[in-house]
């Protein structure tokens, strides 16, 4: 009898417990989906509060971290260097961080954090996750891209302080500069290389990529300060370049009447 008593004991306590993490999934769904409704309606503080209500009765609500992310991303303004700004940054780096905690493949995650370590100006650690995400899809032409964007804007800024400190501007010619050329050349070779290696793939990816045509552009003008003692090869890349602006710019007129196209179909559907 005993026994019995006791093990009846231990099933009853069991029950009342799984009851219990019932309720508390039922409560985090609640949560998730006042909190969607808020997020939607751009009260964010408030999506932010429920869905960190969500998380807490659920840790396991992948759902729930990643708009508790997302929210947070979505209090971040870029450009804005405070302090409290920087912290809904770091917020939502973070809540991300918990998303691939459980789901390491979350590649929305992944271009969250690279995007907002873009914003901030944390080009290193923005590149290695715009690469991550890189890795975990391949097909996505918008992760080079970016990775062709810092590298340019790393190259452009090297270029303009080192240009700058001997009283040069930015895109003067270099190549008969000897030591001022051998100078950019070792801080900006790799940028520019690995920069247009994934530009090129990003057009790989999608042929009609105007935003990418531009940065190949503007890149080619990054390679011609490094073709020192070699004038002949800095007009070929500033040639090259010129030949970018112009398929640049025949591709957003196609891609805007294609646009303006498919938006009159669509019209017409209605």
């Amino acid at each position: 009898m005993k026994m019995t008593a006791r093990v009846l004991a231990v099933v009853a306590v069991g029950c009342t417990l799984f009851s219990l993490t019932g309720c508390d999934k039922l409560r985090a769904r609640d949560q998730l989906n006042k909190g969607v409704a808020a997020y939607k309606n751009a009260k964010y503080e408030e999506a932010i509060d429920h869905f960190q209500r969500s998380v807490a009765y659920d840790p396991g609500l992948l759902n729930a971290k990643l708009y508790l992310a997302t929210a947070y991303a979505q209090q971040f303004v870029p450009g804005v260097d405070t302090p409290d700004n920087n912290k809904n940054a770091d917020q939502a780096i973070k809540a991300y961080q918990d998303v691939l905690q459980q789901d390491p493949s979350n590649v929305n995650s992944v271009k969250g954090i690279a995007y907002l370590y873009l914003n901030m100006k944390k080009f290193d650690q923005a590149k290695e996750y715009y690469e991550k995400a890189s890795k975990i899809d391949p097909n996505d032409p918008e992760p080079y891209y970016s990775v062709g964007v810092i590298d340019w804007t790393q190259a452009f800024q090297n270029a303009k302080d080192t240009k700058g400190a001997q009283g040069i501007q930015v895109d003067d010619d270099i190549s008969k500069n000897a030591k001022l050329c051998a100078t950019l050349k070792d801080q900006n070779s790799a940028l520019v290389a690995d920069g247009l290696d994934a530009l090129n793939k990003a057009l790989k990816l999608r042929p009609d990529y105007d935003d990418a045509m531009a940065y190949v552009n503007l890149t080619y003008r990054r390679k011609a300060d490094l073709e020192c003692g070699d004038p002949d090869a800095r007009t070929a890349d500033l040639k090259t370049a010129d030949e970018w602006v112009e398929r640049t710019m025949e591709t957003k007129k196609k891609n805007a009447q294609k646009h303006h196209s498919q938006n009159g179909e669509d019209q017409a559907s209605q």
